[in-house]
């Protein structure tokens, strides 16, 4: 296993596996004797980054969430896991009540809220500190020096060390980071965001974000990336839910004349390496220019293994340029 480091701050910075673990539905749709399974393996491959939230899993049985974190507790207790893995978790889009969703219920990003979901959080995992606390959704209802300032007082009582921001409009990102910095307070570190070879369309409306899909790593985020060497991005969805080896399962906003050109370059690549496409596609991420780090969820070991291989994978420059050009 390969490793990053994460952050900048000696005190809070933390060496992280290049391939990081999503334990989304573990507790819920996935059990626990295979969640435990998965994580066992992932540790024992040299994975320490295990990433979850406090709303994880509320649609599988209607209620709030905290499934995950829970079982993430149960298994820290039994295996005697300690500060070597990095537990990253989020808040913001956890339902105000049960039967509701984060679309039109969130409880968002207050600094009241803020300082009671994530004491609720390191409840459920167990842990003393948070190593890593993300902002899950945008909340515009609260202004940003409160969110900004609320994550900031965790951080100098040490609850929480380092934090990050998910699924944000890249100006968004910036402003809250600048205000951060103004006033000498930490500031988002790591970004987590969908991110495949495969590209979106941006135009394709959706409910849970009006202005463009701010859950993808678009142009405009990548480009951020590469002028702020300091941040790192966590890449969710880096297989497509499995639409890489189950076409149909390719979401609609895929669906368009770009598409056909990357599977192509990646189906070669894959003969050529004797990888499965799905190890490529990881790899050309892990291994690339940008700081990027693949987030994978699995449901059984023997999907964490395809996964685990591909980090052992390289490629060469030539079939890199052939990956990032096709269009």
């Amino acid at each position: 296993m390969k490793y990053r480091t994460i952050g900048a701050d000696p005190a809070t910075r933390r060496e992280v596996s290049v391939l990081a673990l999503g334990a989304m539905l573990f507790g819920s749709r996935t059990d626990e004797e295979t969640s435990f399974a998965v994580l066992d393996r992932y540790v024992e491959a040299g994975g320490n980054f295990i990433d979850t939230s406090d709303n994880y899993a509320f649609w599988e049985d209607g209620g709030q969430g905290g499934q995950s974190e829970e079982l993430l507790g149960r298994w820290r207790r039994s295996r005697g896991v300690g500060d070597e893995i990095v537990f990253a978790t989020k808040l913001g889009a956890r339902p105000l009540a049960p039967g509701t969703s984060y679309v039109d219920n969130a409880e968002g990003l207050s600094a009241k809220v803020i300082r009671e979901s994530a004491e609720r959080s390191r409840e459920r995992l167990g842990v003393a500190k948070l190593d890593l606390l993300y902002t899950h959704i945008e909340d515009h209802r609260v202004p940003l020096q409160e969110t900004v300032e609320g994550f900031a007082e965790l951080v100098a009582e040490g609850t929480v060390g380092l934090l990050g921001v998910s699924n944000h409009a890249a100006w968004r990102v910036e402003r809250a980071r600048a205000l951060a910095a103004a006033a000498g307070l930490p500031g988002y570190e790591v970004l987590q965001y969908a991110h495949s070879h495969l590209r979106p369309r941006t135009d394709v409306p959706d409910p849970l974000f009006p202005d463009g899909s701010l859950g993808h790593a678009g142009a405009d985020l990548l480009s951020y990336l590469r002028a702020e060497p300091g941040l790192t991005l966590v890449a969710y969805s880096p297989l497509l839910k499995g639409a890489y080896t189950h076409p149909d399962r390719l979401p609609a906003d895929f669906d368009h004349a770009g598409t056909p050109a990357r599977l192509k370059a990646l189906t070669e690549v894959a003969k050529e390496t004797g990888a499965t496409v799905n190890q490529v596609v990881l790899s050309w991420q892990a291994g690339g220019d940008l700081p990027i780090i693949p987030l994978v969820g699995t449901s059984s070991v023997a999907q964490l293994e395809e996964n685990l291989a591909a980090m052992d994978l390289e490629l060469t420059g030539e079939q890199r340029a052939r990956l990032d050009s096709a269009h």
